[in-house]
């Protein structure tokens, strides 16, 4: 059972105190006595649009015009009905409905018919739900659709006439205004941050809202120095929320500058500080390493936001502000989370991964976490946060950090947040045969009484990664004698990795997609090969394999395992054929 310590119960009672409060705060503004306060006295003028830096499918507009909405994983086909009347098949279905973000799709089609199709949807949306509507104007929801709108507005505009302009505006303005006034409300961190920018560039774009810069600036800067820290990474530790961020404030920057105006110093600051640390992130291959809630990696969209990138420097080594650490060594890339869980009220998607990392050799990923899928995320998110789904040690098959499970106030709290993890993560860096890495974190010390320490050395050439796991007690000489000491080591594998393992059953023998062979070995007395899954592929979760290594940590409190580069397997004579290695079985 759950134990939850004072300080911890404290910070719960907090967050869910706000959280009430926010939540009535909303339901007071959604009432239909309020909500007349933010109806525009007056038709705002659009006077400028944002650019989408969004990549878009032209082929799915003549399915949006045919009635079949693809969204999230899911298909509804609306046969003559309006999407906003069907009941939809999943809450991220309808999210991405009715934020609108599938507008860029017809917009890449660029007919007069899409054109329409745009227009009548839109219509269809102000006179079903544009007064309210529970989902539709939550305040992350309320944001993107506001943003799609702008960004979208000279494609949907274009040949309208004077009825459809009025409306169109004058419901943009009302939910501007909605927004402006909830602002605050809306869910720490990237959400938060979207409306603000949202708010931005409405006062940029609508020349009604001008008066508003002033203040939506001021949010702005706020938020951008609490959320971007001084490395360059976000305050929620996922990765993916940096590309997500660039690929508004990029094109908010460029909104300043249309209107001649300058943009706050700390919208250049915070840009600046992000383009490294998106390269901090990358394997060989283009993607990012999976921690924290990244899933599949945007490369597309990450292509054009590092398009603005002047510098193009080489990535940082040391992120000690996010809490994470990065060796590159010849065509050899480690990263390692070395990071405690972020604020409560910003865990809702971190995971319990402390000490994990990923390993990849030239163009190939070899040792990874497994990530979170793109769609049916529910499904998989808690088991994706666990321990057990990162590259690093688990203890008695618990996860180094805890998290809230309380069905009734999932809603309210926007998830499953953290309530306690490692508290002291050290980190120390060096270079000797290689640049090393040794790291520490007391996730389990509470709990079992045990810190984790892990050591790794990269080779100068990157084709040989040494490690070791070791286990002292969190207080005295001796681990407690009433915790139980089990553990297992885990090395997820990319799906593209083929493994068997060892006749002498010390280590395993990796078969990369190129025909590279990497090995496996441990001073442990076995090791097993496990099913996985790879969760963060753009192709939708994966079957992998995993590397586990089991024992107990009084009987084998050190254990160190390397993976190493095998040479090429020499080619055939000429007119012969080269055969593939064979795996042992």
């Amino acid at each position: 059972m759950m134990r939850v310590s004072l300080a911890e119960r404290l910070s719960l009672s907090v967050l869910i105190g706000r959280r009430m409060f926010r939540s009535l705060f909303g339901r007071i503004n959604a009432h239909p006595l309020i909500r007349w306060r933010f109806v525009a006295a007056k038709t705002d003028r659009l006077v400028i649009a944002p650019q989408d830096l969004r990549t878009a499918d032209a082929t799915r507009a003549s399915e949006i015009y045919s009635g079949r909405f693809a969204f999230a994983g899911k298909v509804v086909v609306c046969d003559r009905r309006s999407p906003f009347e069907v009941t939809p098949p999943s809450d991220e279905w309808a999210e991405t409905l009715l934020s609108f973000t599938w507008l860029r799709h017809l917009r890449a089609a660029d007919s007069a018919i899409t054109r329409a199709n745009a227009r009548s949807l839109i219509d269809e949306w102000i006179s079903l739900q544009g007064r309210w509507h529970p989902l539709g104007w939550r305040n992350d929801i309320l944001s993107r659709r506001i943003l799609c709108w702008l960004n979208q507005a000279p494609f949907v505009l274009q040949d309208a006439d004077t009825r459809f302009y009025r409306r169109f505006i004058r419901s943009l303005s009302r939910q501007i205004r909605y927004l402006r006034h909830g602002v605050k409300d809306t869910r720490d961190g990237l959400p938060r941050l979207q409306a603000v920018m949202a708010l931005t560039c409405a006062s940029l774009c609508l020349e009604g809202q001008s008066s508003q810069l002033r203040g939506s600036v001021r949010l702005l800067v706020e938020e951008l120095r609490r959320q971007i820290l001084p490395d360059g990474g976000h305050v929620s530790r996922n990765p993916g929320t940096l590309i997500e961020v660039l690929a508004d404030l990029l094109p908010l920057r460029q909104l300043f500058a249309a209107r001649h105006l300058q943009p706050p110093p700390a919208v250049n600051n915070a840009i600046d500080r992000i383009m490294p640390m998106l390269r901090f992130f990358r394997h060989g291959d283009g993607n990012f390493a999976a921690f924290n809630g990244m899933g599949p990696t945007p490369v597309d969209l990450l292509a054009t936001v590092l398009a603005y990138d002047d510098a193009r420097g080489s990535p940082v080594a040391n992120a000690p502000h996010v809490g994470y650490q990065r060796i590159d060594a010849g065509e050899g890339t480690l990263i390692m989370d070395t990071g405690r869980p972020p604020p409560m009220a910003l865990s809702q998607e971190a995971h319990a991964g402390c000490l994990s990392f990923e390993l990849s050799w030239r163009q190939n990923r070899i040792v990874v976490n497994c990530g979170v899928p793109a769609v049916n995320k529910e499904n998989w998110r808690q088991v994706a946060r666990a321990t057990t789904a990162h590259s690093t040690v688990v203890f008695n098959d618990r996860s180094s950090c805890r998290f809230f499970e309380a069905p009734a106030l999932r809603r309210l709290l926007f998830g499953v947040p953290i309530i306690s993890g490692p508290r002291r993560v050290t980190v120390e860096r060096g270079t000797q045969d290689g640049e090393w890495l040794r790291a520490s974190q007391d996730g389990y010390a509470r709990e079992f009484g045990i810190v984790h320490s892990r050591a790794v050395r990269l080779s100068p050439d990157g084709s040989r990664l040494d490690g070791e796991d070791s286990f002292r007690p969190a207080t005295g000489d001796r681990l407690p004698a009433w915790a139980p000491d089990e553990y297992a080591i885990r090395f997820h594998l990319h799906p593209a990795v083929k493994a068997n393992r060892l006749s002498d059953g010390h280590g395993a023998l990796l078969l990369l997609p190129d025909k590279e062979l990497w090995t496996f070995d441990t001073t442990a007395q076995a090791v097993e090969i496990e099913e996985s899954v790879f969760l963060a592929s753009a192709e939708g979760p994966r079957r992998a394999v995993q590397i586990v290594i089991y024992d107990r940590a009084r009987a084998r409190s050190r254990v160190q395992w390397c993976f190493r580069h095998s040479p090429p397997v020499p080619s055939a004579p000429r007119g012969g054929r080269a055969e593939e290695p064979e795996l042992p079985l």
